[in-house]
Formats: C-alpha cells, sequence, structure tokens
C-alpha cells in the first residue's frame, strides 16, 4: 500500500513538470489592489476534485472566502481539473502576486514543494499533506504550513457508531485513492468497529478494508461517482447496510446506491454532508453522520495570523482535544441513535482525549 501511494505521488510529480497551462485563477474580494481594507491576498488552488466536491475541496474554498469577508482581504482561486494543473495554477497565483497560497490535497505535495522551493517569499500552506521533493519525500519549508488532520480519531467513533447502529452486523468502506489520507479514515473505521465488538462481546464485520493487511476497495478515483454506486451496490447487497466513502465526489454514488436498498445509512466524511447535499433531501435522510475536517476553519485562522504578519511553518494537527476533527450531528437520526450509544460514544470521545483508548494508523500526523 505504502508503495502504491509513493507511486501516485511520483506519477503526479511526472505529469506536473511537463505541464505548462493551467485554469484561469479567479479573481474576488474587496481586499487589497482591488480597493479598500488589507492589501494581503491569500489564494487557493484545488485539487482535480474541484470546489463543488462538497468535501475538502469545497470546505476550504469556503474558509478563503468566508476570511475574505472577515479580513476585508483580497482572494483569488484556481480551480484544477485534473493533475496536469497542479504546477501551472500554482504558478499562476505566484504570478498574480499572492501573499499566501494554500495548496488543497495530498497530491498537491511535490508541486508545493517545488514552488515553495523557487518562490521563499511566498507563504505557502498546504491541507492534508507537507510539501514534498520530487521523489516523494516529506520536505519542510520556513514558507509551508502544513494543515493536517488526524481524522482516525473521528472515524473511530464513526465506526464505533455504525457498529452499534449496524442491523445485519455488516458495515463497509471504501476508499477513492490509495493514499494516506483516505487510508487514515478506513484504518480509524475499522478499529472503531473492533473495539465494539470487543466492549460488546459482538462480532461486526467490516467489508472492505483490512487495516493489518492494508488492502482493501479503492475505486481508483475521486471523479467517476458511478465506481462509488457500483461498489456501493456491492456491498450493501452483500448484506452491509452502512457505508463510509472516503472519496470525495464519488461518494456521491453511494448515495445514490444507499437510496435504493432499504434500511442503507451512509456515513460521510470531510465536511457535514447533510448540510453540503442540502438540495437532496432524500440523500440527506440516509446519511447517519460525517466523520469531518475543521478544514474551512483552520483556513480562516492561518489566513488571519498570515494577514497580521504572523505566519509560521508549524504544523497545525487537527484532532478530538481540540476540536480540528470530530463527529457531525446525527440530523435526521438524532431520535433513532440510542441515549445509551450517544453515551458510550461521549465517553470514547473523552477516553481517546485522555490517552485512556489509543488510535493508531500509520497515516496519522507525526508528532513534530
Amino acid at each position: 500500500m505504502k508503495n502504491s501511494s509513493r507511486l501516485i505521488a511520483l506519477t503526479g510529480a511526472g505529469i506536473l513538470a511537463l505541464s505548462a497551462c493551467g485554469s484561469a485563477p479567479e479573481e474576488g474580494g474587496s481586499g487589497g489592489s482591488d480597493g479598500g481594507g488589507s492589501d494581503f491576498k491569500a489564494c487557493m488552488v484545488s485539487d482535480s476534485g474541484g470546489w463543488k466536491d462538497k468535501s475538502f475541496n469545497e470546505s476550504g474554498y469556503n474558509g478563503l472566502k468566508a476570511a475574505e469577508k472577515d479580513l476585508s482581504i483580497a482572494t483569488q482561486t484556481a480551480e484544477s481539473t485534473s493533475d496536469s494543473d497542479f504546477t501551472p495554477n500554482i504558478n499562476n497565483l505566484v504570478s498574480s502576486q499572492c501573499d499566501l497560497i494554500y495548496t488543497v490535497g495530498y497530491l498537491l505535495a511535490p508541486a508545493t514543494g517545488a514552488a515553495a522551493e523557487a518562490n521563499p517569499d511566498v507563504e505557502f500552506a498546504i491541507i492534508d499533506s507537507t510539501a514534498q521533493d520530487a521523489d516523494g519525500n516529506p520536505v519542510e519549508y520556513d514558507n509551508v504550513k502544513p494543515i493536517e488532520f488526524d481524522t482516525a480519531q473521528a472515524a473511530f467513533l464513526a465506526g464505533y457508531l455504525a457498529a452499534g447502529m449496524s442491523e445485519t452486523d455488516k458495515v463497509a468502506t471504501y476508499g477513492g485513492m490509495d493514499i494516506p489520507t483516505v487510508t487514515i479514515f478506513m484504518d480509524g473505521y475499522a478499529d472503531g468497529v473492533a473495539h465494539y465488538n470487543e466492549v460488546h462481546g459482538t462480532n461486526v464485520e467490516v467489508l472492505g478494508w483490512n487495516k493489518e493487511k492494508q488492502e482493501g476497495s479503492i475505486v481508483g478515483t475521486f471523479e467517476d461517482q458511478s465506481k462509488g454506486k457500483a461498489v456501493s451496490d456491492e456491498f450493501y447487497n452483500a448484506g452491509a447496510d452502512i457505508v463510509m466513502p472516503v472519496a470525495g465526489p464519488v461518494g456521491a454514488g453511494t448515495l445514490a446506491s444507499a437510496k435504493e436498498h432499504d434500511g442503507a445509512k451512509v456515513i460521510w466524511v470531510d465536511s457535514d454532508g447533510y448540510e453540503t447535499n442540502g438540495s437532496d433531501p432524500a440523500a440527506q435522510q440516509v446519511i447517519l453522520t460525517s466523520v469531518m475536517k475543521k478544514i474551512g476553519e483552520s483556513v480562516q485562522d492561518v489566513t488571519k495570523g498570515a494577514a497580521d504578519g504572523s505566519f509560521e511553518s508549524t504544523p497545525y494537527v487537527g484532532t478530538l482535544e481540540n476540536e480540528g476533527v470530530g463527529l457531525a450531528p446525527f440530523h435526521d437520526f438524532e431520535d433513532k441513535v440510542s441515549d445509551e450509544l450517544k453515551g458510550e460514544l461521549d465517553t470514547l470521545r473523552q477516553d481517546i482525549i485522555d490517552g485512556k483508548v489509543t488510535v493508531q494508523s500509520d497515516a496519522s500526523p507525526k508528532a513534530k
């Protein structure tokens, strides 16, 4: 698994070096050179999922726009439609005199590292990763702030919840790509189910992921929703009644599948899926909860610090303790999750914070 993750990074880096163009950056904001407010300009590059992914790109974008409003700064964005857009999009923003450039996602790590090294006077922040060199090795730069999340902690709670809510004793998960920011969710989820089994003497099975072997269902895309639909159909038909897709927009295929299977439920990731799917009430009705990363809030905080002149490269790591990760409300399932299970989740959350229960994943951000 680790080899395939590195292969993805290397392939991405090779493609990036060959690319010569990217999407035209979009201007925004009323600050900076556009008149009024601060002279500071914050910018952001998406990964190929785009700004409307109902997941981490959209969360980052919303955080940037909130910072624009609150701080009266200028902003600019560049939406990637493929991996080959990463480097030119970053370079376009550098040329647009951005003071701070966010890159969204692990796959942008090599491009971020190259840009940071070439432009030491520009500040960068990368969401869900550290910067990498061309060989995919993590590299620290004084002008790059990693924004990472120990989502295994919140996914552990989600796995425990899924095991407690399952009526078939089978739950499932799958990933979009075989990369650490995906597998960290799946590790935590599988361990949460195992912990429920240990506490309650049950035997709830996890389809789609073997944490020990680091093998499972990886659909190979963050874009093709039909693959999310197909793998979810397989899970529900095999008896699973709760599926957690870790695949960005591909998760919409799981929602489509769940709507076709009686009793099927979905656990969303990154953002509160109930809120981001507000235009689809039928989808909302199958979302049990979401494993959230507070990406928007972290973008606002980092932008404020940089605009105030206090940017620093110390990594931010979101945890249950600092509320950088957590479970979303149960929404339509609020009355269907028992008070007993809710109490167990509250206790478990505090036990993780206090170190009484240890959540481990090879993909978790390492202590710096």
